[in-house]
């Protein structure tokens, strides 16, 4: 791994750099299995998987805070002409200004769940997105109704994509190892996503739907709306009086929304 042995990870940046040659062969190649008009790489650290991101061709934007990773990403592939590298701050920064992106990120834990959320809230044309998340992370993207890990981020993100697994990896897949298993999931929009206006709103719906996860839904609902009001949408969606946000299928979401819109 060229680079990774001279950047020092900095537990400030949430920095663990990837080693597993088969993790980073199957992340470039769902990544680049995208037709999309460029690449947009979160987090690149030392460059372990820019190498093989720019060998395909396409523009590559990399987006890294680290100012010493920056050096080395520069003095690294400063010459190769696809090359486009952003200092700044995944959450806030400007992004690229492409026709199409396909995203890859080994994100730093601390502010993955804010990242993946922009992503999904901001109307960036991303065609896929190959992303690592701490297992914990991962598995409440993946979250199904009835279960701890279901809530607001698995339903916002399964109302936009479509996520698929990729695979499970170690703390041995990591330089220096962290305390946790981590996760590579891929997202691909879904043909029916939620258009952009209403994600916004769905979001600020959930929160407040799942205020105190152990409540039922009429209970986070009420001094919002009132009982009859709660009622009306209840029997609407054909929900018991005692539901808990938890138990509320993703279609059933966007129905509340749209009805409480109206």
């Amino acid at each position: 791994m060229e680079g990774s042995e001279r950047l020092r990870a900095k537990k400030s940046f949430g920095q663990n750099f990837l080693v597993h040659s088969g993790a980073i062969k199957a992340i470039l190649a769902n990544a680049l299995a995208s037709p999309a008009a460029g690449l947009l790489e979160i987090g690149p650290g030392p460059g372990t998987l820019t190498e093989g991101l720019l060998a395909d061709g396409r523009p590559l934007w990399a987006m890294e805070l680290d100012p010493e990773a920056c050096e080395l990403l520069q003095r690294r592939f400063a010459e190769r002409p696809n090359f486009h590298l952003l200092q700044g701050d995944a959450v806030r920064s400007p992004m690229p200004d492409a026709a199409s992106l396909s995203i890859i990120g080994n994100l730093p834990y601390n502010v993955a769940t804010p990242i993946l959320t922009r992503f999904l809230l901001e109307p960036l044309p991303w065609e896929r997105m190959v992303l690592m998340f701490q297992l914990e992370v991962g598995q409440r993207i993946l979250g199904v109704p009835g279960t701890k890990d279901y809530g607001p981020l698995s339903i916002l993100s399964q109302s936009v994509a479509r996520v698929t697994r990729i695979m499970k990896l170690g703390p041995g897949s990591f330089r220096p190892a962290p305390k946790v298993d981590s996760i590579v999931l891929l997202f691909e929009p879904r043909p029916d996503a939620l258009p952009l206006a209403e994600r916004k709103p769905l979001l600020d719906l959930l929160h407040r739907s799942f205020a105190q996860r152990r409540k039922t839904l009429a209970n986070n609902w009420g001094g919002w709306l009132s009982p009859e009001e709660i009622q009306g949408v209840l029997e609407a969606e054909k929900l018991s009086p005692s539901v808990r946000a938890e138990a509320v299928p993703v279609a059933n979401w966007i129905s509340i929304l749209r009805r409480l819109a109206q």
